[in-house]
């Protein structure tokens, strides 16, 4: 009887543990300013696939001219993907669509890019949108932008 509780009292420490660690690890990443909530998926298919498949819900922040993105569950204290301003390429916008519905938060909208000859698709709030896109025009003189 000592011995399960102990161990039920050790497993339910080690969960503690661990949600402590990543509110500590958003609350780090935060702690810069300018994060957003945004979905990833790299390598998108082209348009027409509604399934839902390989988005990963993540943070975004903005890093002088790169949006350095992080998934939400790890641990890792860098991100994931670096999207640099100068390599965009934005292709178009939608709404969800299909079972994407199911995979991405309410009022989510969809962002179809270009980031060195890789399709990828950037699910944001409008709010947040609004402000990815002119950070993307607001590049240094002599920069190109691409936007669609």
């Amino acid at each position: 009887m000592v011995l399960a509780l102990t161990v039920c009292g050790i497993v339910v420490v080690l969960v503690l543990v661990g949600l402590f660690v990543f509110g500590l690890r958003r609350r780090l990443i935060q702690r810069s300013g300018g994060t957003f909530d945004c979905s990833l998926r790299w390598d998108a298919p082209e348009s027409g696939d509604s399934q839902g498949k390989g988005w990963a819900y993540g943070v975004a922040r903005y890093n002088g001219d790169r949006v350095e993105w992080f998934r939400v569950f790890s641990y890792a204290p860098r991100p994931r993907r670096v999207l640099e301003r100068s390599a965009i390429e934005v292709a178009g916008r939608r709404v969800p669509e299909g079972e994407e519905e199911l995979a991405l938060l309410t009022d989510y909208v969809v962002l179809a890019c270009l980031h060195r000859g890789t399709r990828l698709e950037l699910a944001m709030s409008e709010d947040a949108l609004t402000g990815f896109l002119a950070w993307l025009e607001a590049a240094p003189p002599g920069q190109r932008v691409n936007v669609a």
